[in-house]
This record gives C-alpha cells, structure tokens and sequence, in this order.
C-alpha cells in the first residue's frame, strides 16, 4: 500500500518556526531569555484590562456573536487610531490572522512576493503556505531595499505583494526612511502591486514620534493590541480599501466566523481611553528603552570589538553579528549556560545570517539583562575552545 503524505503539498512547503520551538526550551527554569519577541509580562496593564473586562462582562451583547468584520465600536476606535474611514479597517484574530488571510485573499500559487531578508518568520509561513514563490531582498538600515526592488522591476519580475515590517523591524530593528516610504508608495503605483506594512512596534518608539505609514491606495497596513496592551486579547486589525476589506471578510467568515465579542469591546474600551492609553505607551516605551541601554552596554562591555550592532530606537530587539561565530552552533552551549536567543539563521531566506543573532530586551529587567549577556560571552568563549580543540582533516 502507497505511503500518502498527511500534509498537503502547500503545508510541505511551509517552513516551522524555530522561534516557536524554542519557547518551550526557555520556559525551563533557570534560563533567561532573549529569544521570544513577547511584551514585558511585568508591564501588561493588569487592573486597567481587569477592569474594562469587568465592565464589559455585564453587557450580554458583549458575549453574543458579532459580525465578521469586528464589533463596530472597536472599529470605530481604531479607525481613530489609524486616522481613517472605519469602512476601511476590519478586525482579525491578532495581526498574524490578518496576515494569513490577506495571502489567501490576494496571491495565487506561483505569484511573486517580495519580502525583507532577514524576514519577519511570520510572514513567510504565511506566503509559503499559499505557495507564492518568495523573493527577499537585503534589507538595509533604511529598511526595505528599495534599490534592489527597482531593479527586480525593470527586470520585468511583477510581484503581488511586498511585505515589510516598516517600523523597529522584527527581527533586524531596522525603521524604514521617509525616502523609503515614499519609493515604495510610487513604485506600488507604477508597477500594480500591494505593499504589506505590517507594523505591530510603530508605538514603541524611545523618542516619542510615531513613523508616519507608508502613503497610498495600495497600501494595506497590519496592527495590533499585543505589543501595546496584552497579547491574550488577541485583537489585531487590518487597515485597505473597502475592496480589500470585502474579500478578506469572505475569507474570515470561513475561517472563524467572527471574533471575541468581549475582547474588541475590552480593547475598544481601552483604547479609546487616550489619556491613560497614552501615558501607558509612554512607560512601556520608557521601560524598553532602559532595557535596550542595558543590553547594548552589557554587549560593549562583555563583548567589545567582537560584536556588531545598531542601537535600537525603538521597538523590542536587537540585531547583532559575531563575526567568525556559527550562532546555530552557539545556541546549544548557550543553553548549557542558561541564556537563549535565536540564530540569525531562523529569520534568513537567501541571505548567509550564520554570525547574527536577534536578541530581544523586551522581558528581562536591566541587571538580568547583564547576566544574560555575561553568560552568552562565556558561551562564545567555551564554543570557541571547543572549535579549537577539534581535530583538523587532512594529511
């Protein structure tokens, strides 16, 4: 009898996450963390959601079905947010659901999507699983490699969708430029097709100042309450014409019909209460930027010379090269030691990531933060002994 595959052949396709993987190894005792991209625990608004959940419980419309676009007056909040028509925003299942959905709704099999190298994982599994033949570019300091994207264009490659990460980028903490923006919005319109921005970190800026969205018609951004508020609330929202918004509804109501009735309510109530709203994104902002500093001068001083980084401006990570080190290899001895991360190879699509390593800041506190970096040096330190030591082949 033939062996038949349990996956589909899109699923075969799909690459596992090894972030994901990784979780359950850091929830062991005794490791500190850099690896997750979570929110601080610590500084989730606990007795705000309490009691917005509190008050919203009471309502029996807030425990019945709501439509599959979302509950109209969370809509209408984050329409205020996003500083558009409510017609235009439809609300998802977290941001990674809105993801998920916009690649079934607009990318046919063998279409063409552009995306950052190194890549937001999310968002590839999201294209594969479509089976969209993927095309990643470098990013650079000013994020999407704009340049490179002209000249695949002229090429005559026609991309469906170009997916960025536009703001403290995930994994590399790249924000994209304002000249960056603006060329990708004209390209969009010359060449047809759609910029995915995807921007979950936009608020967590350490000076204040929001970026501005990438301008357009064809631009279709992506949000969310888990950076901001608390993940388990699972409200993300999409932000595109009326059209997009049409056919990413029919998708939703075969995917889960609607969602939470009482979470868009709580996150509407929380939200739409801007004074506090605001001064919680500013100590949120606050804490990552004190954290942040600790990171980056427990890596000067542990590290020094042998260690690469940009100083985060803003959202939960930090992008850094050991040059000459295999940070794959480096990981298990790491855990050894008690402190995780995520090779640079887990975010790479065609691009050699071997000697980089995202770390995130986002939940440890600042002495911690120290530890986990002294502890990483004394694993580089053992990995590099244990390189030397190894017989060398040949004659």
């Amino acid at each position: 009898m033939p062996t038949v595959p349990i996956e589909s052949a899109a699923l075969r396709g799909v690459r596992g996450s090894t972030i994901r993987d990784l979780l359950a190894v850091t929830e062991q005792p005794g490791v500190l963390s850099l690896a997750g991209g979570l929110p601080a625990t610590d500084l989730i608004p606990v007795d705000r959601i309490a009691d917005a959940a509190a008050r919203m419980i009471g309502q029996p419309n807030a425990l019945q079905y709501t439509t599959s676009r979302g509950v109209s007056l969370c809509r209408d909040v984050v329409a205020s947010v996003e500083g558009v028509d409510p017609h235009r925003i439809l609300l998802t299942h977290g941001s990674q659901q809105a993801l998920s959905l916009l690649a079934q709704a607009l990318v046919d099999p063998g279409d063409v999507v552009v995306v950052d190298d190194p890549v937001y994982v999310g968002a590839l599994q999201a294209f594969q699983c479509v089976r969209a033949e993927i095309v990643a570019l470098p990013i650079t300091s000013d994020g999407t490699n704009v340049g490179a994207l002209s000249r695949l264009l002229e090429r005559g490659v026609r991309p469906r969708i170009v997916h960025t990460v536009s703001n403290f980028h995930n994994p590399s903490g790249a924000t994209a430029s304002t000249a960056t923006r603006n060329s990708l919005a004209d390209l969009a319109e010359t060449y047809g097709f759609w910029i995915v921005e995807d921007d979950p970190y936009g608020r967590l800026s350490f000076d204040g100042a929001s970026p501005t969205p990438i301008p357009g018609e064809r631009t279709i951004r992506l949000g969310s309450a888990s950076k901001t508020l608390a993940p388990a609330l699972r409200v993300g929202w999409l932000n595109a014409t009326p059209a997009v918004v049409d056919l990413v509804e029919r998708l939703k109501q075969s995917a889960d019909l609607c969602g939470s009735t009482l979470n868009q309510l709580m996150v509407a109530d929380l939200l739409s209460d801007t004074t506090w709203f605001d001064a919680h994104i500013d100590m949120i902002a606050s804490a990552y930027a004190f954290r942040a500093h600790a990171l980056t001068s427990a890596l000067d001083d542990e590290l020094g010379d042998s260690v690469e980084y940009t100083s985060p401006s803003g959202g939960m990570f930090c992008w850094v090269r050991l040059p000459g080190v295999d940070t794959s290899e480096l990981l298990s001895v790491a855990l050894s030691y008690g402190v995780a991360f995520v090779p640079g190879s887990a975010f790479a699509v065609d691009a050699d990531l071997t000697d980089s390593a995202r770390l995130s800041f986002a939940t440890l506190q600042p002495d911690t933060l120290r530890e986990a970096v002294r502890r990483l040096r004394t694993a580089i330190d053992d990995a590099a002994e244990l390189r030397e030591s190894r017989p060398t082949s040949g004659a």
